[in-house]
């Protein structure tokens, strides 16, 4: 039987998220999702009098494909993709997978050399195409949410299409506060930073790029970086599991990384220079995602969470640092997770995940 949830969020994602006009060209990626929710979006496309370009994916073939990886072989791969991303005025990514470590025991020498060459092919999606990317639920990701697959995708089609544009007020506040802030400090169990992210743009996230969504991001400045964070929430990075990040900062660089796999942690640190520094600060506030479940994409939305992510900085709020990396390592401050602070400018902000301003308080749920 048809599922009225797959049109209700394709509908969402074409004419909210990208907001498609007539005749404009979209490429549709697929990875190991139902033929149901890709007809959905083609036929929203075509609904919004679009073009829509469909490409099918399956994560076993992308990693016998990493396996073996040689740089001509990705050469003609990114040269082929750059091509295909020129032709496109939007991009939307649905991205399924029966095993969260289907690339786990692809040599990391592939996995740094893979991500470089297709780097620019990302690159000029994010810088010049609108673009929407999401996952799909599952029972792989049911049973890391640890949830039934079917409550798993009630809580997913809730927490996708989310009335973003009721939120809007309340984080353009707080984009407003954050772009008039000067110095952050942030407090909890393991964590002391400091930084600055004076001068640096705040952006507003709701629901136009990663869905699930909600935060407010900007990026510290470079070198400004000083302290140590213990990260609460585990997180799957390039395609290892990793518990009990703890970084700690000098001058803006990463001087010491540990974890259940300091080894691979470090190594991932050392990609690049701009590895070692950090990329990205948010503050997270969907009100549907309390609980994290081993997916970026979601976990770095928790209500009362903020991320701070060692690696490449977003050009619209670009510090200076490049990287192949770009990790969303997550730490949740609510009373049920040890609490925390964040001040800015000297002022309590947000005290264990509630913000305290009165225009922020909608954040809150």
């Amino acid at each position: 039987m048809h599922d009225a949830r797959l049109d209700t969020l394709a509908r969402q994602l074409i004419r909210y998220s990208l907001k498609l006009k007539r005749d404009e060209k979209v490429l549709v990626d697929a990875f190991d999702i139902p033929d149901e929710m890709v007809i959905a979006l083609v036929r929203a496309v075509r609904d919004a009098d679009a073009v829509p370009v469909v490409q099918i994916h399956r994560n076993r073939v992308i990693r016998e494909l990493a396996m073996g990886a040689t740089e001509s072989q990705f050469d003609l791969l990114a040269r082929l993709g750059l091509a295909q991303m020129k032709r496109m005025d939007a991009y939307i990514a649905v991205r399924g997978s029966e095993n969260i470590s289907e690339m786990a025991d692809v040599p990391s020498s592939k996995m740094k050399m893979v991500s470089g060459k297709m780097r620019k092919v990302i690159d000029y999606r994010v810088r010049r195409t609108r673009w929407v990317v999401l996952r799909w639920p599952g029972p792989a990701m049911a049973q890391q949410a640890g949830m039934s697959t079917e409550a798993f995708e009630d809580f997913f089609f809730k927490v996708c299409t989310l009335d973003y544009a009721a939120l809007l007020p309340a984080m353009n506040a707080l984009k407003s506060l954050m772009d008039r802030t000067r110095d952050v400090r942030i407090l909890g169990p393991g964590t002391d930073l400091r930084f600055s992210i004076d001068g640096i743009p705040s952006i507003v996230c709701g629901g136009t790029h990663n869905i699930p969504d909600g935060e407010v991001f900007t990026a510290p400045v470079r070198d400004s970086v000083e302290g140590h964070v213990a990260y609460n929430v585990p997180s799957i990075y390039q395609g290892t599991a990793f518990d009990n990040v703890c970084l700690e900062f000098s001058r803006g660089r990463i001087v010491k990384a540990s974890s259940n796999r300091s080894d691979r942690l470090n190594a991932i640190l050392d990609s690049d220079a701009g590895a070692r520094f950090v990329g990205e600060f948010a503050l997270g506030f969907n009100p549907h995602i309390l609980h994290p479940m081993r997916d970026i994409l979601f976990d770095e939305k928790i209500a009362g969470s903020f991320h701070f992510t060692p690696g490449q900085a977003y050009e619209n709020a670009f510090n200076g640092n490049h990287s192949q990396v770009h990790w969303d390592l997550v730490c949740i401050q609510r009373p049920d997770c040890g609490g925390g602070e964040i001040w800015f400018d000297g002022k309590l902000i947000r005290k264990n995940g509630k913000f305290l301003p009165a225009a922020l308080k909608k954040l809150n749920g």
